[in-house]
């Protein structure tokens, strides 16, 4: 039963009808409807946490000092403009409220109709709460988090028994610099109150709130490029000016890139990096002074470790060992899926081979190939191509989540959804 399409109708029997459905998957049983698969998967990982889905809201709030630490802490006060201008109106007219938590799943903010702000203080839907599908089941913050996509959750398709009387619709916004989870921004009410255009609504002011955060990249790379300007024309030799996340604002002695993935603990002084060799960091506001040493340090060709870990459902990491050291680069979604495909297929895959893995599309070969050039930028000398696998000579490591059910719960990919099932070929 799609949402979208149960506004206008009976909202009451659909409710009853979806309360059918909750307590005969619940039990074990078959009902007359399957619940929609996002919403299927979601009760199935909550029942594994052992939520008691008839409890009652027991918040555990962070205190207010945690609150306003988060809260300077988190790009997303950056957007919270962008999110009330394109949400606030319509919740008080639709009689809904705000929502916003960070990456952990805790309420930031909550804006919206006083009388619903009261309803949902009963519900546990406060500043400050835990809404991560571990502790509140199906829900349109945890579920979000999770799956990294916009969910609609209404009536009882929300675990909890005292949630049912919530429609909710949730989008997750990521950092446009490295695809790194900020939070979601969710938008409440009762069940009357539900619309079809809120989820659609919700999603599209997600992607606002990322246009304004990308819009304030550039500007930063902009003032980052004016210091770094006369520093570089005075350089002899390679080298560049990045920011905190390895973006290029300025390079001279060398061909340009977009981005330099630098290690998780990065600062002044010397480093060996992938891309680079040999190097010296220099502090600039807003970035770094990359200097490249004239005789840098060979690059290893394919020698050492590499460990996949991707035993979070948010996170994940690709972590590179040898001779010369040890880093670590945070992978973005699809790029943990290819890699999860490179390694689970060390002969190797074909763009075609990947985009049937990735899009169940053999024809999704452009796609695949501009991505794979992007993990070549940090994995270049780990990576053969034609076809796409790691070296031979490379140790490659696998490190999965303890059920497989829970391997990149984000992924659509029709060998990933047969990688949850425990078939990793």
């Amino acid at each position: 039963m799609d949402p979208a399409r149960v506004a206008g109708a009976d909202v009451d029997q659909a409710a009853r009808l979806l309360q059918e459905v909750r307590a005969a998957t619940l039990s074990g049983h078959r009902s007359r409807l399957a619940p929609r698969p996002v919403i299927g998967e979601s009760w199935h990982r909550t029942i594994r946490w052992g939520v008691d889905p008839d409890r009652g809201p027991q918040p555990d709030l962070l205190s207010l000092s945690d609150i306003e630490c988060r809260r300077r802490c988190s790009p997303l006060t950056e957007v919270l403009p962008v999110l009330r201008e394109g949400l606030l109106s319509v919740a008080d007219a639709a009689r809904h409220i705000m929502v916003v938590s960070d990456a952990e799943g805790r309420v930031l903010w909550r804006e919206g109709s006083a009388t619903v702000l009261k309803k949902a203080d009963g519900m546990g839907l406060e500043v400050g709460a835990d809404w991560r599908e571990a502790v509140v089941g199906t829900n349109g913050i945890g579920t979000p988090l999770v799956v990294r996509r916009p969910v609609q959750v209404f009536s009882a398709e929300h675990y909890l028994r005292s949630l049912h009387p919530l429609s909710c619709a949730g989008a997750p916004i990521t950092d446009p610099r490295d695809g790194r989870l900020l939070g979601v921004v969710d938008i409440s009410g009762p069940l009357d109150s539900l619309h079809p255009a809120m989820l659609a609504l919700v999603g599209s002011v997600a992607k606002l709130a990322e246009a304004r955060l990308r819009e304030q990249h550039s500007t930063a790379l902009d003032r980052l490029r004016a210091v770094s300007a006369p520093l570089l024309a005075r350089v002899g030799g390679r080298a560049l000016a990045v920011d905190t996340q390895g973006w290029t604002a300025g390079v001279t002695g060398m061909a340009p890139v977009d981005r330099l993935p630098l290690p998780k603990s990065f600062g002044a002084g010397r480093h060996w990096l992938p891309a680079l060799g040999g190097c010296v960091a220099e502090p600039l506001p807003g970035g770094w002074l990359l200097r490249v040493e004239s005789e840098p340090e060979p690059e290893p060709l394919g020698a050492g470790r590499v460990v996949l870990d991707l035993r979070s459902t948010r996170c994940w990491s690709l972590t590179v060992s040898g001779s010369v050291g040890e880093w670590t680069h945070r992978l973005s979604p699809r790029h943990a899926e290819l890699l999860y495909l490179l390694a689970a297929h060390r002969s190797g895959r074909t763009a075609a081979e990947l985009a049937v893995d990735v899009f169940g599309d053999p024809a999704r070969t452009v796609t695949v190939r501009a991505e794979m050039s992007r993990i070549r930028r940090y994995l270049s000398s780990l990576l053969e191509h034609r076809p796409y696998r790691f070296r031979e000579e490379t140790d490659v490591r696998l490190l999965l989540p303890d059920r497989p059910s829970d391997l990149l719960p984000h992924s659509t990919a029709p060998t990933i959804r047969r990688g949850r099932n425990g078939d990793h070929r």
